[in-house]
């Protein structure tokens, strides 16, 4: 299966990004690293990986188009012979084509303001225009950063419909990628679907894990010693997506409730943003229920 970004570059700037997964086997970087060199590419990163136990493949090569004989516009056609002798999926992607992101988020605002200030530093190469929360709260946080902030309340009734409403408002906006930044809403089959690999959650993660609205007293309550934080794409089955990024920090007897808080919360900031940037670097390959995260 080839697929190929939408946003081509008109000349011939930037670099061409290739992310691929196939049956293992032999002649597939040779195969590649020929299509590059015979076209007048100059590779400057390339890494890859295999599964043994399924015998899957998986690369990234990025290369200057700079000089490249083929346009941007016909590269991924140039390549279906390949693609088809190798079995691959192949996802072709340009550093010219700056992605477009959303943020979802309720009322807990430091994901939300992490992702902007990394934005306004160029930490994150991609437009952010649009948050969405389903509280009005944040709307005067927003504001002195600059993307539309869209309040839409959600309630059980008003579930489903307020969820098309939101997908139409995704597409008008042209989003590529939706990052919950601690929305706290359970999405619909429909609403993941449309986004399959292109949404972004954060959680805590504990061992022994907690559920409620209190995870971190009932943590504290427990005595844990190392608390934690999951990015990982969305999937219908709950906090259960291909994990991107996780970390962890120690905490001790010494540790209120309010200290835990403060240090989940500066985790789930650092786990959620690494997450999106190596999305946006297109430096993620999910299959099946894992991701392999190219350096």
């Amino acid at each position: 299966m080839l697929y190929s970004d939408p946003m081509v570059a008109a000349k011939q700037e930037g670099n061409a990004i290739l992310l691929i997964s196939c049956p293992d086997q032999k002649g597939i970087v040779a195969k590649l690293s020929n299509f590059i060199y015979e076209n007048n590419g100059n590779i400057i990163h390339s890494d890859q990986h295999s599964d043994p136990e399924k015998g899957t493949f998986f690369i990234r090569i990025e290369w200057e188009l700079g000089g490249f004989k083929i346009s941007p516009a016909k590269i991924a056609e140039a390549l279906i012979p390949i693609a088809k002798h190798f079995k691959m999926r192949l996802d072709l992607r340009f550093t010219s084509s700056k992605p477009r992101v959303a943020i979802f988020v309720s009322k807990n605002d430091h994901c939300m303001v992490d992702l902007l200030l990394r934005h306004k530093e160029k930490e994150i190469r991609a437009d952010i225009p649009l948050i969405i929360s389903n509280h009005p709260d944040l709307a005067k946080t927003v504001k002195s950063f600059g993307p539309e902030f869209l309040y839409i309340p959600i309630t059980p009734k008003t579930k489903l419909e307020q969820e098309k409403k939101q997908l139409k408002i995704l597409e008008k906006f042209g989003i590529d990628l939706v990052v919950l930044a601690r929305y706290m809403q359970i999405l619909s089959r429909q609403f993941v679907s449309a986004f399959e690999n292109r949404m972004i959650n954060i959680h805590h993660s504990f061992l022994p894990a907690f559920t409620g609205g209190k995870p971190y007293h009932q943590a504290f309550e427990r005595g844990v010693k190392v608390i934690g934080a999951t990015s990982h794409y969305v999937t219908e089955k709950l906090d259960q997506g291909p994990i991107i990024e996780q970390d962890v920090v120690r905490v001790s007897h010494r540790d209120d409730v309010e200290e835990m808080v403060r240090k989940g919360k500066d985790l789930e900031k650092l786990v959620l943003s690494r997450a999106v940037r190596w999305h946006l670097e297109n430096r993620v390959l999910a299959y099946g229920n894992k991701t392999v995260i190219f350096d």
